[in-house]
């Protein structure tokens, strides 16, 4: 990554401010409403929406600094190596399932997923919603917004750690009930790994659809893994 001196990250650090407080709001706003009113996954998601696009959105257009959007621009170029890396990520998750599986206790996320309104009848759309449309949310959040526009004011360094801690202590609620405080907090910190892989792989072209893709296939293996729990295949 392009080196930048302590003093120059420090410098722009007000300048960065606004918009590292916006991402950490949602993050902990989305926690918040996770924890206190418990919605169903579709209400859940219908939040997740607004708060992911409305906030971060409205303050670019405030500030005018519309540049920082860049990271639509796709590029063709990386579409065949991230396809290759994501069915390989995908291979990964899934053989680790297998390998490792059967010394954790997974019992319990079907029964929290079926006390969000998440269901064997339903969990196919929802799988495919979380593949594609929420992963693209997330990388717009985490990746578009807190790595690629923040590192023009903090450097990549910073930006690409502030943004994986985000990615990564976001999840943590969601996984409450799922697992054991142990292997909870092995999933954190993968989490916060998968994070700064993410924002590496978009790191040379400043877009947002490598991570995107791999993301989605990070998600088809998980998704995979919730349909064997759910008996589905």
């Amino acid at each position: 990554m392009k080196k930048y001196s302590d003093t120059k990250a420090t410098g722009k650090l007000p300048v960065a401010l606004p918009y590292m407080i916006a991402l950490a709001f949602c993050c902990i706003a989305m926690s918040a409403i996770e924890l206190i009113f418990a919605p169903t996954y579709f209400v859940k998601a219908a939040i997740k929406l607004a708060l992911f696009v409305i906030i971060p959105m409205s303050l670019v257009l405030a500030r005018k600094e519309t540049a920082m959007l860049r990271f639509f621009k796709p590029n063709k170029k990386t579409l065949l190596p991230m396809l290759l890396f994501g069915v390989i990520m995908y291979a990964f998750i899934l053989g680790a399932y297998f390998l490792l599986g059967k010394y954790f206790d997974l019992s319990g996320i079907t029964g929290s997923l079926d006390e969000i309104g998440v269901t064997k009848q339903n969990f196919i759309f929802v799988a495919l919603y979380i593949a594609v449309c929420n992963s693209f949310l997330e990388e717009f959040i985490f990746r578009g917004f807190g790595f690629i526009g923040l590192s023009d004011k903090i450097g990549e360094k910073w930006a690409c750690v502030f943004s994986a801690i985000c990615f990564a202590l976001y999840h943590i609620t969601m996984m409450i009930g799922w697992y054991s405080f142990g292997l909870t907090a092995l999933i954190i910190f993968a989490l916060f790994v998968g994070g700064v892989i993410l924002n590496l792989l978009d790191f040379k072209c400043k877009t947002v659809y490598p991570a995107w893709i791999v993301h989605i296939f990070a998600n088809l293996a998980i998704n995979t893994i919730g349909m064997i729990l759910f008996g589905i295949f």
